[in-house]
């Protein structure tokens, strides 16, 4: 072989290593592909559902979610007021025995509460907040969607109602939020591992 022949060869190779290390770089800093399933969970599957099985779509809404609120740092709740919300969690769940509907509507506004507290965007803007709480709570995210829409629908008189068992599941997917948000869970919060993975 010629020395010609030998440097260009070499030259490819450099040329294809570094197109690679590039790729993989980019990858890496936009959190694509399995980072964000493995962060976000069953909210990847659910927003990737959303866009029609749109992998690049889902992942440009989901990195815009985490660009926006991954800095967002939950304040600390005191003993005190922990204490007080998980007092207004047990009336919820006991109200949900003779009023369902109202107790749903109590869960939503509760758990509206308890996240603007902890720093999140307010309850008033609640797409906003749904969407910084799935960046840091993706795991038990969809119960407080879910309870909000029944409470939204209940306040409609045009909107058919929930089943009572279909309250009951959501009330008990919003709970896992509410432990999470309120530290009465136990083990580390999804913020923990989110952030370690």
């Amino acid at each position: 072989m010629s020395t010609g022949l030998i440097i260009l060869l070499v030259v490819i190779v450099a040329l294809v290593v570094v197109a690679a290390l590039v790729t993989v770089l980019i990858g890496h800093r936009s959190g694509a592909g399995p980072g964000l399933k493995r962060r976000f969970g069953p909210e990847y599957e659910r927003t990737l559902a959303a866009h029609d099985g749109d992998t690049r779509a889902t992942e440009r809404e989901l990195n815009e979610r985490v660009e926006r609120h991954g800095d967002l740092r939950e304040r600390p709740l005191a003993r005190a007021e922990r204490d007080r919300y998980a007092a207004r969690w047990t009336s919820v769940q006991e109200h949900f025995v003779e009023s369902p509907r109202q107790a749903v509507a109590e869960a939503d506004r509760l758990l509206g509460e308890v996240a603007t507290v902890r720093g999140y965007p307010d309850g008033g803007r609640y797409d906003e907040q749904l969407a910084a709480l799935s960046v840091h709570h993706a795991d038990h995210v969809d119960g407080y969607r879910r309870v909000h829409r029944m409470a939204r629908a209940a306040g409609t008189s045009a909107a058919p109602g929930a089943g009572t068992e279909e309250m009951r599941s959501a009330l008990v997917g919003a709970h896992e939020l509410f432990d999470d948000l309120t530290g009465a869970g136990s083990g580390a919060s999804a913020t923990g591992r989110h952030r370690a993975a």
